[in-house]
């Protein structure tokens, strides 16, 4: 609801004719108190109404819908704007003509926040940039800095970071033109905010001190401490994402920051209390994994101030956040039945603000509450009940929440096909929210692993369980696979906070004319490592289980992700690479030999990604997997028309960067084999064009791309894959091209030219030293660049066998075989002249093997 909070503000100040009755709506509706805001709204509406007042009525309908919104009316707040906005159609151009105008673009603001809550994205871009156009006449800069940013959120919605990107940056730059003044305080606070949820988290810091700064020079202490809570929680956000890097000492210092933002907050917010409330509650769930002691200073603060608060939605929400993070402190120091003692007061408010958002969300923290101590009928029985107020105003972002906790709830009651049925509904309920999840809570962005994963692996988790004690196994296997390769394009979303939305591609029909290539499936669970293989034949599909624990596996999978970059260190990375063959690759060995398989595709998950997989070893035949079959990667089903390469004429546009660069304050190192490569690449291929060093430019790249229909974009250049889409990117001349401009760009030529790069190659990449999800910067700009594969280096080898191996791959793909194929006959040539795994091993193809 971003959206509609800025354009709330502008609505209900209205002008100076509305009466007292709508000046007691504006303050119940700011006070959260929704549902007292609509009764006083339908009453003045009513007033205006009769006494012909249209604009006034207008007004009071546009935030009547405003109210609405907030309670989750959808029905009635869409009746409510339409037929504000048809009574303005009524007005003449003559009658008030600029005032007309105003209260017209602002009910089409209220149009474009409800239209982006209800998933409708175009259509609120369209509303947007039909009321910008009212405010570009009437000169209202303020207006249209608000709206701007309304519209860069549903660009993003939309997948065009580019343009959303540009269109901040253009809001910036009216912001920083502008003299210094609350306003522009204000402005620069609701840009740094969006910011942050797109996930530009340095930007939006710089953002938000910005706003600190002028709100400081004009002496405005609201201003500063909204700029200074907006602050602290940009910092946690930084936390989450160094918390999903693995930078334990990283993600300390953000928490530090964001504790000393959140602290000065609280010390200048003494004019606006509920900024130093929110500040306090916030610097709470920090604190209590952290100094029990300063959290307990707190505890009374806190309390004294939400007991005297007055009921609304927001009294609601303070009392929920204090409850759940005093959930997390010591038991000896709060005792449960006081914490339900606070939700159960929750729920009381919710239900005389007849709010069933905030009762379905109080309800069903108090069922977790129950859950956590053990007591599960009544956990239950809360849980359904918050379930029902969440279906009964579709709010599936927190059904999901609680079809999961019944799910937990029925597992620890052993009654594990209710449990898996509740599952189902849960993962039902997050598929249908792919489109609104990453703008609905922004908490729910940069926790992602607890909030959402869970869902998807506990559901595997039960269906493999119910698979050992029922007669469709088939249908199981089916499932859960379909589940961990949903659960991979939500990692996806998230990591781009939008949905990807791709064709999809049934995988099985493939497999089924492949006759020599089989699908595998890896499943990392707490206790075990599922294997699910889908091979060629109807229904052949197979599950195998190896007894390692999660740890276990993922250290050792960190342990030879650390060696394989280092050229010394063969012997070490050779016994790791036996024991995950043996627990990988061994419990399937005779299924794959009795199909006469020759290729393998994996569909890896979580820590298995990092490396790749033909360095797996078998101790036996003393071979890597790569010495017996071609190895491609596969993102699910999100293949792109996987068609063969055999029957396209190849057309190669190279690219490199070779000397030295120092570019955002980060030093490149000389890649001196860059031109050799590129000239082993254009002597095998008949047709290509080159772009190097200074010619290498985001706009050189774009214009070649577009201009002509090369099937394959080879870039040689430094790069890096990380699962922070702001630490993933290619190395152009000037600037570092990131992940969503490259999207951006190589999709621009979908558009101008129907033909699809068959191939990407990105040479001299790696992925981010340290990060223990790398891998997923590779599988987003594997599935978002629009080509049918990439093929891409998971560490720099900046070596004559570099071009040796990429001469070898292109002669081999001019030859016709498939281009899992030429990756592994290049990867065996390398081989044979040098054993270790440094120099052929960082090689990995995603997407169409064919």
């Amino acid at each position: 609801m971003t959206a509609v909070t800025h354009t709330s503000k502008s609505t209900i100040a209205t002008t100076s004719t509305v009466n007292l009755l709508m000046q007691q709506s504006q303050a119940l509706y700011e006070a959260g108190q929704f549902m007292e805001a609509v009764q006083l709204l339908k009453k003045a509406a009513s007033e205006f109404k009769a006494n012909n007042d249209v604009l006034n009525e207008a007004i009071s309908l546009s935030n009547l819908s405003l109210a609405y919104q907030k309670l989750g009316k959808w029905q009635e707040a869409t009746e409510a704007i339409a037929q504000s906005i048809k009574l303005l159609h009524t007005l003449k151009d003559s009658e008030s003509s600029q005032e007309k105008s105003q209260i017209f673009a602002q009910a089409l603001d209220v149009q474009g926040g409800l239209e982006l809550a209800r998933g409708q994205t175009e259509a609120a871009l369209s509303t947007w940039q039909e009321a910008a156009k009212i405010y570009q006449q009437l000169d209202d800069t303020s207006a249209l800095i608000r709206n701007r940013i309304n519209q860069a959120q549903a660009m993003q919605a939309l997948g065009n970071y580019l343009q959303a990107h540009k269109t901040l940056i253009s809001v910036q730059k009216i912001l920083q033109k502008q003299p210094d003044s609350s306003l522009k305080a204000t402005g620069l606070h609701s840009l740094g905010n969006v910011l942050r949820s797109l996930g530009y988290l340095n930007d939006s810091h710089k953002i938000l001190e910005e706003s600190y700064s002028v709100a400081r020079r004009v002496g405005d202490a609201i201003a500063q401490s909204n700029a200074l809570l907006s602050l602290g929680n940009t910092a946690r956000a930084e936390t989450y994402a160094q918390v999903n890097l693995g930078n334990s000492k990283s993600a300390d210092d953000y928490t530090k920051t964001a504790i000393q933002y959140y602290q000065q907050a609280v010390q200048i917010a003494s004019a606006t209390p509920t900024v130093r409330l929110q500040a306090q509650l916030n610097l709470l769930r920090l604190l209590v994994q952290k100094e029990s002691s300063t959290a307990k200073t707190l505890l009374s603060q806190i309390q004294s101030q939400i007991n005297n608060l007055p009921p609304s939605r927001t009294t609601v929400n303070y009392r929920i956040n204090f409850a759940q993070s005093l959930s997390k402190m010591i038991q000896n120091e709060v005792q449960p039945k006081d914490i339900a003692k606070m939700l159960a007061q929750a729920v009381e408010v919710a239900k005389s603000l007849k709010d069933e958002r905030s009762e379905s969300y109080a309800l069903g923290s108090l069922g977790e509450l129950y859950e956590q101590s053990g007591q599960l009928s009544d956990a239950k029985g809360l849980t359904q009940q918050a379930l029902v107020k969440a279906e009964s105003i579709d709010a599936q972002d927190i059904a999901y929440q609680w079809h999961w906790q019944i799910g937990r709830i029925l597992q620890k009651q052993s009654n594990i096909p209710a449990a898996t049925a509740a599952y189902n509904r849960a993962y039902s309920a997050l598929k249908s929210l792919r489109n609104d999840l990453v703008a609905i809570n922004p908490d729910v962005q940069f926790s992602f692993r607890e909030s959402i994963e869970r869902v998807y692996r506990e559901y595997v988790d039960l269906l493999l369980q119910l698979e050992e004690n029922t007669n469709q196994k088939s249908d199981n296997l089916l499932q859960a696979r379909q589940v961990i390769e949903s659960l991979q394009l939500a990692e996806l979303d998230n990591f781009f906070r939008s949905p990807c939305l791709l064709p999809r591609v049934d995988l099985d029909q493939l497999i089924g004319k492949e006759k020599s290539t089989a699908v595998i499936y890896p499943i990392i669970l707490d206790n075990r490592l599922e294997i699910i293989t889908r091979l060629p034949g109807q229904d052949a599909i197979y599950r195998n289980t190896t007894k390692i624990s999660k740890n276990i596996l993922e250290k050792t999978v960190e342990q030879l992700q650390k060696d394989l970059p280092v050229a010394s260190r063969e012997p070490d990375v050779k016994q790791y690479s036996q024991q995950l063959y043996d627990w990988l690759i061994k419990p399937i060995e005779a299924n794959l030999a009795n199909k006469n398989i020759n290729t393998l595709v994996f569909v890896l998950d979580g820590a298995l990604r990092n490396i790749p997989m033909a360095i797996l070893y078998d101790k036996e035949q003393q071979k890597y997997l790569i010495e017996k079959y071609a190895i491609s990667l596969a993102p699910g089903l999100q293949l792109i028309d996987p068609k063969p390469l055999q029957n396209i004429r190849l057309n190669v546009l190279v690219a490199g960067i070779e000397q030295e660069r120092l570019i955002e304050g980060q030093s490149f190192s000389e890649l001196s084999n860059v031109t050799q490569e590129l000239k082993q690449v254009q002597s095998v291929v008949k047709t290509s064009k080159k772009l190097l060093n200074q010619d290498f430019t985001e706009i050189n790249l774009e214009k070649q791309i577009q201009s002509t229909p090369f099937s394959v974009v080879h870039l040689a250049t430094h790069g890096q894959f990380s699962s922070d889409v702001e630490q993933t990117y290619i190395l152009t001349w000037d600037n570092l091209l990131k992940v969503r401009e490259l999207d951006n760009l190589l999709r621009t030529r979908g558009e101008s030219r129907p033909e699809t790069i068959e191939l990407l190659v990105l040479s001299a990449c790696k992925t981010a030293t340290g990060d223990k999800r790398a891998a997923l910067g590779l599988a987003g700009v594997a599935v978002r660049a629009g080509a049918r594969s990439t093929l891409a280096t998971l560490w720099t080898i900046d070596d004559e066998s570099t071009s040796k191996f990429m001469g070898e791959l292109y002669r081999q793909l001019d030859a016709g075989v498939t281009k899992a194929q030429a990756l592994q006959r290049a990867q065996l040539a390398i081989l044979a002249k040098e054993n270790r795994p440094y120099f052929w091993a960082p090689y990995v193809l995603v997407g169409n093997w064919l």
